[in-house]
């Protein structure tokens, strides 16, 4: 991508309000890999005093939805791509900061040879979220969909 293009994290705090609310910080955004972090912000703690699952779930969600956009920007001007559904799982207590990696499921050469034939493809994103020490402390099973424009 070009210095003067907008990074993927640029693009993802422009378009979706969440992301500037919860202060995600992207740091690796590629379309085989992304990797977003949540900082430790006391105003978003659950009970237990860390993250709320609600920003674990859009820490995960706005991880998957950069790994699209990096994949299939060529393809935005024809197609929106949607979230079609998603498995959170929260396995342990997450404290402290947190990252979300995002690695797609599917080829994007498969994806885009759907959308060519006309079709509505759909293909899987796997993210985990880790806290500090590595621990995986949730995950979240993804599909989404690149929606032709009529």
């Amino acid at each position: 991508m070009s210095e003067n293009l907008p990074s993927i994290g640029e693009l993802m705090a422009a378009s979706v309000p969440m992301v500037r609310t919860l202060n995600l910080e992207f740091t690796e955004a590629t379309a085989e890999r992304v990797v977003v972090g949540l900082p430790d912000q006391s105003e978003y703690h659950n009970h237990v005093g860390g993250p709320h699952a609600g920003a674990m779930f859009t820490l995960a969600e706005s991880a998957s939805g950069a790994i699209v956009m990096a994949a299939f920007m060529d393809q935005l001007s024809r197609a929106v791509p949607l979230p079609v559904r998603c498995e959170t799982t929260y396995k342990k207590l997450a404290k402290g900061p947190l990252t979300a990696t995002a690695v797609l499921g599917r080829p994007v050469a498969d994806v885009v040879a759907e959308l060519d034939a006309g079709r509505r493809p759909e293909f899987p994103v796997h993210v985990d979220i880790t806290r500090e020490d590595g621990a995986v402390t949730g995950d979240m099973a993804i599909v989404w969909t690149l929606r032709p424009n009529d």
